[in-house]
């Protein structure tokens, strides 16, 4: 049970996460982990260099910076990766994050829930985004470079059995790549009776699997696509996250399109990222950052100092980002296994 207590709120504006633009952060993604068991070429490289094990933030300080957020208001926690689930120890991470009084979500691609769905629902994840993008066997191989597409299917199986409160596919559509295939995403989303989500994708990471600006598929475009054959009736519905929801007259399943690029939703941003290696980032498009890592390390179990710079980080964070897929160079170097999915 996740504890309740009304002292565990923090009701001083001056004791909250919020930046110059009066924007107040309540939703932090924690990167556990920047290895993983898929090489998803919009991702990562083929042949990476991951981090060592001293520069990654340990189980014990993972869960105190997940506590120091959520006594300065956090209520959403969602983990990732990386593959969040590879993580060595995460069940007892997730344990204790579950007893937290904030909503406990997970991004995973899925590999690992045949064996662990059960577990996760049983500690206390609330919900569940699983990657999917593409249906076919050999095309998911050739985009994941080392997944298998019936572990995940068998993984998103074994999630609805578990009977996770919702649970959303996650689709990164790439022009040429798996765009013929919307169609199919959406009527396999309604099938199961899940959320599905179609991501513009964000040039993080200098990649050499494909041309950005000639890959970009914008949700103005699948929108189209989609209603050739569905419904899409525009929702209000917000799950925390920057997701636009439409419904269908004939599902409870929800299509919704995150669009960094095509539809800037910076002002409304409620977001912070952990990445693996303990910076706050204040901006997925941006290297506006502090160094948590530094701050346990250097006053360990002093979770008042650590709440003290994570207040102070709010004024480093931008007022949007500037994607630009033209650039030969990507703005921003690092991976998105690094910058926690």
């Amino acid at each position: 049970m996740k504890d309740n207590h009304a002292d565990t709120h923090i009701n001083n504006l001056a004791d909250q996460l919020v930046d110059r633009f009066g924007r107040r952060v309540e939703y932090v993604r924690l990167s556990v982990t920047d290895r993983c068991d898929f090489r998803c070429v919009y991702c990562m490289a083929e042949e990476m260099q991951f981090l060592p094990r001293n520069e990654v933030l340990s189980l014990e300080e993972l869960y105190q910076v997940s506590r120091a957020f959520v006594e300065l208001g956090v209520n959403k926690i969602r983990l990732t990766g990386g593959e969040p689930l590879v993580r060595k120890g995460i069940l007892g991470l997730i344990e204790q994050l579950g007893q937290l009084p904030a909503e406990l979500l997970i991004t995973t691609n899925g590999s690992q829930l045949p064996v662990m769905a059960n577990d996760l629902k049983r500690l206390g994840v609330d919900r569940l985004n699983i990657s999917l993008d593409s249906l076919q066997a050999d095309k998911f191989k050739r985009l994941t470079r080392t997944g298998k597409l019936n572990q995940v299917l068998e993984g998103i199986d074994a999630a609805i059995a578990a009977g996770f409160e919702r649970i959303k596919l996650n689709a990164v559509v790439l022009k040429g790549r798996n765009d013929d295939e919307v169609l199919d995403l959406v009527e396999f989303a309604r099938h199961k009776g899940v959320d599905i989500t179609f991501i513009e994708e964000m040039p993080l990471g200098a990649i050499t699997e494909h041309d950005r600006e000639e890959a970009y598929c914008s949700s103005d475009e699948l929108h189209q696509i989609i209603s050739q054959r569905y419904d899409l009736i525009d929702s209000t519905e917000k799950t925390g996250g920057p997701s636009h929801y439409y419904r269908m007259p004939d599902s409870d399943s929800r299509v919704g399109f995150i669009s960094p690029h095509s539809h800037n939703f910076c002002s409304e941003c409620n977001r912070v990222r952990m990445t693996v290696e303990g910076r706050l980032l204040l901006c997925l498009g941006n290297e506006h950052s502090m160094d948590l890592r530094q701050v346990m390390r250097d006053h360990p179990d002093n979770i008042e100092v650590l709440k003290q710079h994570m207040i102070q980080a709010m004024d480093l964070k931008p007022e949007q980002h500037h994607f630009d897929l033209s650039e030969e160079q990507p703005q921003i170097v690092r991976f998105m296994n690094m910058t926690g999915g």
